[in-house]
């Protein structure tokens, strides 16, 4: 089976970004790489740390002004989103295999006067899908209900119809991009004890419950809706393929707790993989060569494994 084409966006140029992608482009993931980015920049940025890099693939996106590390620049966020966007209608257009991303820095997206609420939105809406996020380290994948909402809005916010979409979204994809042909889903309830029969809260009872039976009847395997304070033991997570949450500080802090260098975040439901590093721009250290690149290579094996997912199921 030929190696995955994966194309390689470096992100913010002020960034870690870019000292992240020379030091996956020095070394074999077991796919080959395609940057979509500064390539000038990046090779000036090897050169400076003293990275030896080896001969790529690359399609141009020049920065409008030479990148600083740790001082982004409005001026060079076109490039950024352009980079993103091109990848992505490569993988679209079946041309390269899967989408791995560094990270963007919203705010100067958005001092450029770009609407940008993020790159995983970027991509649902050029990609016309309903979509999912999921974080993942090696024993334990977490998908949200909802994401990056006020935790008053939360309850308003998982209807019996957007969590019955996430959950198709989450088991299509646990067949298709992991390989597991009969995925078990843990489902956490909203409330402290999965609202204890209704005494503390009934969200379990009108949105979450009706929506499992629906799916339960058509095949799926889902367990809950969990008490979220017991659902983590670790004898209870090897009966999973993945949790699904209900907001983000539910779920999030106790995958990143055991290990957030090895964590990625995954958009789900795409019809191409795309997964990205666990972490922000890091302008504070960026230029200085600490970084860990960790993040990145899990980054770009989880997504080499899902392309070769995604081949197999299609055969």
């Amino acid at each position: 089976m030929p190696r995955p084409r994966l194309a390689l966006v470096p992100g913010e140029p002020a960034g870690v970004g870019p000292e992240l992608c020379a030091r996956a482009l020095a070394r074999d993931h077991g796919a080959d790489l395609v940057v979509y980015g500064d390539t000038r920049a990046l090779r000036e940025t090897a050169a400076t740390l003293g990275i030896a890099l080896p001969t790529f693939e690359a399609i141009d996106f020049p920065n409008a002004v030479p990148a600083i590390a740790g001082q982004a620049d409005p001026r060079n966020a076109a490039a950024v989103i352009a980079a993103l966007e091109a990848a992505a209608r490569d993988c679209l257009d079946g041309r390269i295999d899967g989408l791995v991303t560094g990270p963007v820095h919203k705010g100067n997206v958005n001092a450029a006067g770009i609407a940008y609420t993020g790159t995983t939105e970027l991509l649902a809406r050029q990609a016309g899908r309903d979509v999912v996020m999921m974080l993942a380290r090696p024993g334990l994948r977490v998908a949200l209900a909802t994401t990056h909402l006020p935790l008053r809005a939360v309850p308003d916010a998982i209807s019996q119809a957007s969590l019955e979409t996430t959950l198709r979204v989450l088991h299509g994809a646990l067949r298709t991009d992991f390989g597991v042909p009969s995925p078990v889903i843990a489902v956490l309830g909203l409330n402290p004890h999965a609202g204890e029969g209704g005494v503390l809260g009934r969200e379990e009872i009108e949105s979450i419950e009706p929506v499992l039976a629906r799916l339960r009847d058509e095949g799926f395997d889902l367990r809950g809706p969990l008490p979220a304070d017991t659902a983590f033991l670790p004898a209870k997570l090897r009966e999973f393929d993945a949790v699904l949450a209900m907001y983000h500080d539910q779920g999030l802090p106790v995958l990143k707790s055991a290990g957030i260098e090895h964590a990625v975040n995954i958009t789900l439901g795409l019809p191409y993989p795309r997964v990205a590093v666990d972490h922000g721009t890091a302008l504070d250290i960026a230029g200085r060569g600490t970084a860990d690149p960790s993040s990145l290579f899990a980054a770009i094996g989880e997504c080499a494994r899902m392309a070769a997912h995604r081949r197999e199921h299609a055969r």
